[in-house]
């Protein structure tokens, strides 16, 4: 046999050897795509190795246990990891990537899923929906009933033929009211009566002598309009009884009046009510929100008013508050009202092509738009 000969078998064999070699190592890796197949080859395998394997993948999750970010696991993994550590004794100690109290709550999750999959009800329904007639009636009658609770709707309902179970009634009614109280809250007759009910307080400002300047307000709570209003350095009794019988001439007055504790409403103020036929309504101590709409009117002022206004005198804010009465009443829009004007103008239909005109107010701190038809009314409807 020539050199040549043996070279070649040489290099087969070798060749051989490292395949046959590189077979082996490829047989003893552990197959990570099928865990079938790796546990049947892991019983092929000796004790020892499987112990070193171990002890190299269980470094290796350490090392991957020091990352910020926790690998992704899906809900094949989540229960293939709770199944094997429900055959596992030690299961705590061999769980590296996840917390046991995360293991717990993927076996709480995955038991509520097969047993709510396996109380559905096949081939059967719920109650039929009701009809959306039926639930606009028990809507409106929750909105015009407010003491009405479900079993008297129900009620209502049975009379008209109409059965309806407790539970369902209540949940269209919680979708247009509150649940109900043992009595009537103070918004709630606001509400009702907001149309008979006019609020007070004062303001209290200073001059550029940094001397004291009250203004005093009321307002009516339905339109928000602002009704009357007075300035004064010395406000007392005998003034705003005064102010009160100024806006109610011929004694044309609401019922209720909403006012606060101070002392400044005394024994005039009060004869003045009673004469017109006004019942007054105090508000708790420190309870401001009892008069919030008021309080909400003197916080425009003093936000779109007073800072921006050096005060002189007393007939400069006089003046003042009188054109800001007017912004206020017939120009600005109010979102307690939706967005409307509390002395809408009275004018003719106007179209969309009549130009926009801007007119500025307090100087220019604000601007009333209005389209060119309206100027011709504005006077009239201040007046």
């Amino acid at each position: 046999m020539d050199f040549t000969c043996f070279g070649f078998i040489h290099c087969w064999l070798l060749t051989l050897c490292h395949g046959t070699k590189q077979c082996l190592r490829n047989w003893a890796r552990p197959h990570s795509d099928s865990l079938a197949v790796g546990m049947a080859l892991d019983l092929t395998r000796s004790k020892t190795q499987l112990v070193l394997e171990n002890l190299l993948l269980r470094q290796q999750l350490i090392v991957l246990q020091r990352q910020v970010k926790r690998p992704a696991l899906t809900w094949q993994d989540r229960t293939l990891l709770v199944l094997i550590a429900s055959k596992l004794p030690s299961w705590r100690s061999a769980l590296m990537i996840v917390q046991p109290d995360t293991l717990l709550r993927w076996h709480r999750e995955i038991f509520r899923r097969v047993w709510k999959r396996r109380s559905k009800r096949k081939g059967k329904r719920g109650r039929p929906p009701l009809a959306e007639d039926v639930v606009a009636l028990i809507q409106s009658m929750a909105r015009e009933n407010q003491t009405w609770g479900a079993e008297r709707i129900r009620g209502e309902l049975l009379k008209l033929g109409l059965q309806v179970a407790k539970s369902t009634i209540q949940k269209y009614i919680n979708e247009v009211r509150s649940p109900l109280t043992h009595k009537q809250t103070w918004a709630t007759f606001l509400r009702n009566h907001a149309k008979e009910i006019w609020a007070v307080d004062f303001l209290q400002t200073h001059d550029l002598l940094f001397r004291a300047v009250f203004v005093f307000v009321i307002i009516e709570l339905e339109s928000r309009r602002l009704v009357h209003f007075g300035v004064t350095r010395s406000p007392n009794d005998a003034w705003v009884a005064q102010q009160l019988r100024e806006a109610t001439p011929f004694e044309q007055g609401p019922r209720f009046l909403i006012r606060d504790n101070d002392n400044k409403y005394g024994q005039a103020f009060a004869r003045v009510a009673k004469g017109t036929g006004i019942e007054i309504l105090r508000t708790p101590f420190q309870a401001p929100k009892a008069n919030a709409i008021c309080e909400r009117f003197l916080g425009s002022v003093r936000r779109e008013c007073l800072d921006f206004c050096l005060i002189v005198s007393e007939r400069h804010l006089y003046r003042t508050i009188k054109e800001y009465q007017a912004y206020f009443n017939h120009s600005r829009p109010h979102q307690g009202i939706g967005q409307h004007i509390p002395c809408p103008r009275q004018t003719d239909q106007l179209h969309r092509t009549e130009q926009i005109v801007s007119q500025p107010i307090l100087g220019g701190l604000h601007h009333d738009y209005r389209r060119r038809a309206q100027e011709r009314n504005t006077l009239a409807c201040a007046a």
